[in-house]
């Protein structure tokens, strides 16, 4: 997959997505805010190891407000000019507003990042499609803590696969993210982790989000900002498992996690 000019080659080493938070409740603390802050993060992850940046305007964390698409806009599209201005870096729009999306890709992004997986509607694939833009489809299981999980994920994201290919997109476009922490209990988050090589049967690149998640504050007992160990194992384990990316708060640690799980895992 060719991404902002850049070949991605799945499996033969782990991608580090960096994130870059431009809304100021951001779940982890870590919201940046104002367009030079944000460039400057964005340079210290490329230095760090970052292969990909994913911008985002609006926390997902649990009770947090919704932002209307104006708002979201205003926060997430200067950033992506200035970041595409300076760097040559593919860029992540994680959004599930189809205006946003749209802007951002005008704008200089690369990837759309949908953590609702095309359940809000269709149009967010016809805009990939149109732009010609990766998409990364996202299982998110609001209010279903008793399914069978891997199951619930492997049919949420065939269904998600399906509407995308019926928009217009090329199978080679889309990535999936069975989602951690959303609509799950930390036994699910964790058999997820577990068992994350069942993810590969759709056939498609795998990312893997689990930095800071509450299932490590659930296990460690410890506060979002205090989570790099946990995050690091659940790193290393989806690695082996089958990640191709890692979406990751603190580039430069788990840059070195992957690498060296690599070094394990990936001999061949």
């Amino acid at each position: 997959m060719c991404i902002g000019g850049i070949d991605f080659h799945w499996g033969e080493r782990t991608y580090v997505m960096g994130i870059i938070n431009v809304s100021p409740d951001s779940f982890s603390g870590d919201g940046v805010c104002g367009v030079k802050a944000a460039v400057e993060q964005a340079k210290r992850f490329v230095a760090e190891g970052a292969d990909i940046l994913d911008i985002g305007g609006e926390s997902t964390r649990p009770g947090s407000e919704p932002v209307s698409e104006e708002q979201e806009i205003a926060r997430v599209i200067p950033v992506v000019e200035a970041i595409h201005a300076e760097m040559n870096v593919p860029l992540s729009v994680d959004t599930y507003k189809t205006g946003v999306a749209e802007r951002a890709l005008e704008a200089g992004a690369h990837i759309i990042n949908d953590i609702w997986g095309l359940k809000r509607g269709d149009e967010m694939a016809q805009i990939a499609a149109k732009m010609g833009a990766p998409l990364i489809l996202m299982s998110n299981q609001r209010d279903e803590a008793s399914v069978s999980i891997i199951p619930a994920v492997l049919a949420d994201l065939e269904l998600a696969i399906e509407k995308a290919l019926s928009s217009g997109i090329a199978s080679n476009k889309i990535i999936v993210d069975p989602g951690i922490g959303f609509g799950k209990t930390v036994e699910q988050n964790l058999e997820i982790i577990y068992r994350l090589g069942e993810i590969r049967r759709l056939g498609r690149p795998v990312l893997l989000g689990t930095s800071r998640k509450s299932v490590i504050g659930r296990i460690l007992k410890v506060a979002e900002n205090d989570r790099l160990e946990g995050t690091a194992a659940t790193i290393a384990i989806g690695i082996a498992a089958g990640a191709d990316i890692v979406r990751v708060h603190d580039v430069k640690a788990m840059k070195r996690v992957a690498s060296m799980t690599d070094a394990i895992v990936r001999r061949n």
